[in-house]
């Protein structure tokens, strides 16, 4: 049965990846509209930001995982309680997409439902003099095979991040235009569809 979420007020996206792609820095990107050049390594973050849709409240979390993956069982909790998942790996990194592969497998064998909503989302676009992982193949395995929806995005440059959260929201059967500011933002982006595809912490798996 695929997922419906149209009268939650709740819904949670989780970004997951190995280690060093960028899941942070695109949600701090969407978030807060910064960038940091330096890496730090990231726990577990969960974030909490709403939105007010037609009178109605909706809380929509955004799950930072760990690209290191030490804890399976919590990673795996994470996975059966949200309910849509940006895979994120980084154009310069062959190894990275071959992370994404496992976790779609993962995510497709815990939520049971070949329908669940995926967006592949292949950062670090701003490095294309190092690109190792060709869009055009990309594209063709993740949408044409999968069945799955792919951006590539930089969070430095602050490209197609919006896209991603929009993407994962109409997935998730929540409308992509939340709010006056989002909406602004997402009208700062470039008109040209030819560039496709070139808070608050909590404890992450505490389930309220």
């Amino acid at each position: 049965m695929s997922l419906a979420v149209k009268d939650k007020t709740q819904v949670r996206l989780v970004f997951l990846g190995a280690a060093g792609v960028g899941k942070t820095a695109l949600i701090q990107r969407f978030l807060q509209d910064t960038f940091e050049t330096k890496h730090r390594r990231t726990v577990e973050e969960l974030h909490s930001k709403e939105y007010e849709i037609s009178g109605v409240t909706i809380t929509i979390e955004i799950m930072d995982t760990s690209g290191s993956y030490s804890f399976p069982a919590m990673r795996k909790l994470c996975i059966q309680n949200s309910d849509a998942f940006a895979l994120v790996y980084a154009i310069d990194d062959t190894q990275s997409l071959e992370v994404v592969k496992s976790l779609r497998d993962e995510i497709l064998e815990l939520k049971e439902d070949k329908f669940t909503p995926i967006v592949v989302v292949g950062n670090k676009m701003d490095r294309e003099e190092g690109r190792q992982v060709p869009s055009e193949a990309v594209l063709s395995t993740v949408e044409l095979d999968w069945n799955n929806r792919f951006l590539e995005a930089s969070a430095k440059d602050n490209e197609n991040v919006v896209e991603v959260f929009s993407e994962l929201l109409q997935q998730a059967n929540l409308p992509s235009r939340l709010s006056p500011a989002l909406r602004r933002r997402r009208e700062t982006f470039p008109k040209d569809s030819s560039s496709r595809p070139p808070m608050n912490k909590t404890n992450s798996c505490s389930i309220s």
